[in-house]
C-alpha cells in the first residue's frame, strides 16, 4: 500500500515538472523527461515484485520466486490480470503451506479472474484436479483433467496430465475410502504358522 501511495505522488510530481519543463520552454528536457514520467506512470500497471518473481521462475530458482511474490500483500488494487497472477503463483508455490483448502480456493478465484494464457489456465486447472484427487473427489478431477488438456495445445503438459490420469485410474473412489475409514483401516491378518 505504501509503494502505492509513493508511485502516485511520483507520478503527479512528474507530470508536473514536465509541464514546467514545456511551459519553461525547454523543450529538450521535457521530451527526455517524458520517457521517465511514461516508466513511473508503467509502473502502475506492472507490479515490480511480479516480475521479478517471473524471472527467477525462468531462471529455476522457485525460493527466491517465492519471497518476491509473498512481497505483495495487497494484489486486489493491482490490475485484474496481475492480480489474478499473483494469486495463481501464490497458490502454487505455496500450496504445502497453504493446505488444500485455501489453495483451491485461492485458485479458483485466480480463474474467475482470468488468466492470460490457455497454458497457465492449463496448469492452473491441473494444480486444481491434483487437489481434487487428494481429496477424494474424483469425478471433478477427471472433468479438470479433460479441460487441461482442452487448454494444453502446444503439448507441453501431455506427459503430466497422462501421468495425473493413470494416476486417478488407480486411486480408489470415494466410497472404497470411506467404507476403509468405516472400518478402521486395513486390518492385517495375523500370520498363520
Amino acid at each position: 500500500m505504501i509503494s502505492f501511495i509513493i508511485r502516485c505522488i511520483l507520478a503527479v510530481i512528474a507530470i508536473s515538472f514536465n509541464t514546467w519543463l514545456f511551459a519553461a520552454s525547454f523543450w529538450g528536457w521535457g521530451i527526455v523527461f517524458i520517457f521517465v514520467t511514461a516508466l513511473i506512470i508503467f509502473s502502475f500497471f506492472r507490479n515490480e515484485n511480479m516480475i521479478l518473481a517471473l524471472n527467477q521462475m525462468r531462471l529455476g530458482n522457485t525460493e527466491k520466486a517465492k519471497k518476491y511474490i509473498n512481497r505483495i500483500t495487497h494484489p486486489q488494487l493491482l490490475p485484474r490480470k496481475q492480480h489474478a497472477y499473483v494469486l495463481y503463483l501464490q497458490a502454487v508455490m505455496n500450496s504445502q503451506e497453504f493446505g488444500f483448502a485455501k489453495s483451491e480456493q485461492i485458485l479458483r478465484q485466480a480463474l474467475s479472474l482470468g488468466l492470460r494464457t490457455s497454458q497457465d489456465n492449463a496448469v492452473a486447472r491441473m494444480h486444481l484436479a491434483g487437489i481434487c484427487a487428494q481429496t477424494g473427489r474424483k469425478n471433478e478431477a477427471v472433468s479438470l483433467l479433460s479441460e487441461a488438456k482442452k487448454l494444453d495445445k502446444d503439448g507441453i503438459m501431455k506427459d503430466q496430465i497422462k501421468m495425473m490420469q493413470q494416476q486417478l485410474n488407480m486411486a480408489p473412489s470415494k466410497n472404497q475410502m470411506r467404507m476403509v475409514q468405516m472400518m478402521g483401516g486395513r486390518k492385517k491378518m495375523p500370520k498363520m504358522r
